[in-house]
């Protein structure tokens, strides 16, 4: 088949397709740094990339397939305007979360889909019977399906409720994925398969191309119908139903591959995206037949959609660009060739590099290893790009040698040699194991490599090996207690069989397993032991709740040292022994203090210092929230001279506030960078806590929606256990949703009180502390007397009001403004007291509870506000107003 007409004319076409690459490869570097949604990203490359050159090529396909003289170049630019419009429009609607804007994109998207189906059907009537016309047929089955999907996904733009959203969303990938895309590769490949392998198409191979047709269509319908009808094995059953299909395909492609195997970038990339098809598809269609509920199929379908779209949908498109390209820019073989030069340069590394990272990321590798690898992939595929502008660059070059020699050389291609070939993939393995060791080096924990120096230094070993196998599970280690005979080196074979949290295993003698993910292993080996040894896990708040482990020694063993006066645990410092005194060395490494010994609530803070903004942000003309919320460790100072690493929402204690009305939607995606294991509960909701409130480990996200039917001032914050710590260390936040018709205000604050119970300077929370009740700090808005420094302003009769929350999480607050008196008063979505009908001094909330006061200052001044429970006042709950005429 040729595909050489209209050379130099359908390359300029393709340079929106880079265009939309190079954008996803911007937001998946910057990701780690700017999280941005993993739709972004997917839209990006399928939506934009992806679509774009369908409606090239499958209308160049046509016209070569067809021998259609029709010449819409016109028309066919306007149709590729209104697509890449559509989707600006699209991504531009739900990142703003202005859904007419959404709809307004996907709407033009599904017209210029159309209208480049209809002008296929027409090309399809007026041409003769051709032996390849399936293929067009296929073009115009996949037009119909575009709109679709383009529907089901402005209607997920909503943010529906589970679980609707899951069931859509897996309905909206089927028609998009399997209807658009799957089905145009399908179609097209009958033809350009043999023809990137330079060898004759397979006889009957436009019969079994036209008997899959229908079968492939019919069953992108049943899964998207199952799915939406929340039917998980009629969802399922279609999805074998399409596998099945590209099996009817199967032998003419192979036939094909077996007279001329790949030899190539181009053909070696095609052949692996439809191997991560296949795999991806045979994965998905499992689950959802296996799967319990929509929750589990909602979370493979998260985990498989970066396989389908880089595996699948990148090294397609990719594959195909690199071959087509060349051969359309055209100017005869000598052009073509060394285009073909510089697409190929590196490809075994680079195949190798892609496939070898995303299999690793497919398996279960510390997370550590599995962004390594990522990246990796990103930075392999994104190596096409250049090299691609790099092509047109030398088949231009090489147009020009031949204009001026007057001659083209149709001396055939020369094979890479085999040596070379092993030499790049070999290098391109190379480079999959230094992420690998990287990662090791970065976190050796993660694959076990964490021996310790030995529990005792005066006893005989036996050269015994006791290894005991411990599982972390529910807050509790299985056994609790090891019984080792003395002398016996000890290894711990330590798994973490939550679902969920993060832990470790900590022993007094200084071994240390380093955190674990859920499912993870690590070989803790201890030494020789002589002596009992305690354990325990040392994420917060784990070893209060139960989580400690007994190393018991039975029997006894001759030892290798006279006792000294000092007992047990007497050491040296150097040859002249322990002489009291600290030396240079062992002061630099000390551990740092308790922070209270650095606690001064009279303490000016530092220059440059800046207070919270207190202002409640005003509300969005948007009646959908998007945001993402991503949980970090941070270090902050939580009074003046006193630091803390605290567990945050997006680097802040309190996290990001939320601001809208009743009936507002918001969707909030969790992104963990943190730790341990974190999770969000927002009171502003009602929805069953299972999906959304789960717990997510280092490197996962999920989705939380909910739609905000009542109005108050709520709470959100980490439901993981322990739920006490976990707050403590700055995991919550504030939502406000204001009551209908609610009077303006001339000024409105919002003060977020809660309490720190304070660890070493720079550490994280005491837990023996918060067991007890024993708070260092309540505050307002994570800082001692911020508003004592920074002053509240107001004028003189202004309205003042005042939103509170107590996020705890265990003291109560009595709210009072000095000076003041609240005419309004408000708590829990009900009015205590209403203006013109009496006075408030003070408003009361318990832990978890909010609501609002309103005031106005007669005359010029400082007023301060407190907590009126006075111990906490004193502990830093207290501000300033600064009123001024």
């Amino acid at each position: 088949m040729s595909t050489s007409g209209n050379r130099g004319f359908w390359p300029l076409r393709d340079l929106p397709v880079l265009v939309w690459l190079a954008a996803t490869v911007v937001v998946a570097f910057v990701h780690p740094f700017v999280p941005a949604p993993r739709w972004l990203m997917i839209h990006l490359l399928m939506l934009g990339a992806v679509t774009h050159a369908i409606l090239v090529w499958s209308r160049y396909f046509t016209d070569a397939l067809l021998h259609s003289a029709d010449d819409d170049r016109r028309g066919q630019n306007r149709r590729l305007l209104l697509l890449n419009g559509g989707v600006i429009i699209v991504v531009t609607g739900v990142l703003s979360g202005a859904w007419p804007a959404t709809l307004l994109g996907a709407t033009t998207v599904g017209c210029a889909v159309l209208w480049h189906g209809w002008t296929i059907v027409r090309q399809l009537r007026a041409a003769l019977p051709a032996r390849f016309g399936s293929s067009a047929r296929y073009y115009v089955a996949t037009a119909c399906f575009l709109p679709v999907g383009a529907g089901l996904g402005t209607e997920l733009a909503r943010g529906l409720a589970d679980p609707w959203q899951t069931r859509l969303l897996v309905a909206h990938a089927a028609v998009n994925l399997l209807g658009w895309v799957g089905l145009t590769v399908v179609g097209t490949l009958v033809t350009l398969w043999p023809t990137m392998l330079r060898t004759r198409i397979a006889d009957g191979a436009e019969t079994a191309a036209a008997r899959a047709l229908p079968v492939l269509v019919c069953s992108v319908l049943v899964a998207a119908g199952g799915a939406s009808a929340g039917l998980r094995p009629l969802a399922a059953l279609g999805i074998a139903g399409y596998v099945a299909g590209l099996f009817l395909t199967a032998p003419a492609f192979v036939d094909a591959m077996r007279r001329k195997p790949p030899a190539d970038f181009a053909a070696w990339s095609v052949l692996a995206g439809l191997t991560w098809l296949v795999g991806t598809l045979v994965t998905l269609g499992a689950a959802i037949g296996t799967a319990s509920s929509w929750l589990r199929v909602e979370e493979v379908f998260g985990w498989l959609t970066p396989f389908l779209a880089a595996g699948f949908g990148a090294q397609v498109l990719l594959g195909a660009l690199s071959y087509l390209v060349p051969v359309a820019l055209g100017g005869g073989p000598t052009p073509v060739r060394a285009a073909n030069a510089v697409v190929d340069r590196g490809a075994p590394m680079r195949l190798v590099v892609t496939n070898t990272g995303l299999l690793l990321c497919a398996l279960p590798v510390p997370s550590t290893v599995r962004v390594l690898a990522s990246i990796l992939v990103l930075l392999s595929l994104a190596s096409t790009l250049p090299l691609l502008l790099l092509a047109v660059r030398a088949s231009r070059r090489a147009k020009a040698d031949v204009s001026a020699s007057g001659r083209d050389r149709t001396r055939g291609s020369r094979a890479r040699p085999a040596g070379q070939v092993a030499g790049f993939a070999a290098t391109g393995l190379a480079g999959v194991a230094l992420v690998v060791a990287a990662a090791v080096a970065v976190d050796p924990a993660a694959v076990g490599a964490n021996a310790q120096v030995s529990a005792a230094a005066d006893v005989a070993a036996t050269g015994e090996t006791t290894t005991v196998a411990v599982e972390a599970r529910d807050m509790r280690f299985t056994p609790a207690t090891l019984s080792v005979p003395a002398g016996n080196r000890l290894v711990v074979v330590l798994t973490n069989a939550d679902d969920e949290d993060v832990h470790d295993l900590v022993l007094d003698s200084g071994a240390d397993s380093g955190r674990l993910a859920p499912g993870e292993t690590a070989r803790v080996d201890v030494g020789v032991v002589s002596r009992d040894l305690e354990g325990w896990c040392s994420v917060v708040g784990h070893k209060q709740m139960g989580m400690v482990l007994s190393v018991d020694v039975t029997g006894s063993a001759p030892s290798t040292e006279p006792e000294t006066s000092a007992g047990h645990g007497a050491h040296q410092h150097g040859p002249g022994g322990n002489t009291g005194e600290e030396t240079p060395e062992e002061a630099e490494d000390a551990e740092p203090g308790p922070a209270t010994d650095s606690l001064d609530l009279r303490a000016e803070p530092s220059p440059g210092w800046a207070a919270r903004d207190a202002a409640l942000p005003p509300l969005s003309e948007s009646r959908l929230h998007r945001r993402t919320f991503v949980v970090r460790d941070v270090e902050r100072e939580v009074a003046v001279g006193v630091t803390q690493r605290l567990w945050t929402y997006d680097g802040t204690a309190p996290g990001p506030v939320l601001h809208g009305r009743v009936g507002d939607r918001f969707e909030i995606t969790l992104v963990n960078r943190g730790s341990v294991g974190h999770s969000i509960d927002f009171h502003a909701g009602a929805l069953a806590p299972q999906r959304p409130m789960r717990t997510i480990t280092p490197g996962e996200s999920l989705t939380y929606r909910f739609r905000a039917t009542r109005a108050g001032v709520w709470m959100y914050h980490c439901s993981t256990m322990p739920m006490s710590a976990h707050v403590a260390n700055g995991l919550f936040g504030a939502v406000v949703i204001e009551p209908p018709d609610l009077p303006r205000a001339d000024r409105s604050y919002l003060l977020v009180q809660s309490e720190l119970y304070l660890g070493d300077q720079g550490g994280e929370v005491d837990a023996t502390k918060l067991a007890a009740e024993r708070p260092d700090l309540v505050v307002f808005n994570g800082f001692a007397n911020q508003y004592d420094h920074a002053p509240l302003t107001a004028r003189v009769g202004e309205r003042v009001r005042v939103w509170i929350l107590d996020a705890g999480p265990n003291r109560p607050t009595s709210f009072h403004v000095v000076g003041g008196q609240f005419d309004t008063a408000y708590a829990e979505g009900a009015h205590l007291l209403r203006r013109g009908s009496g006075g408030a001094q003070s408003l009361g909330l318990q832990a978890a509870q909010g609501g609002f006061v309103e005031l106005t200052f007669p005359e010029p001044g400082d007023y301060p506000f407190i907590s009126h429970l006075m111990i906490d006042a004193e502990r830093g709950a207290h501000g300033v107003f600064r009123v001024v005429p």
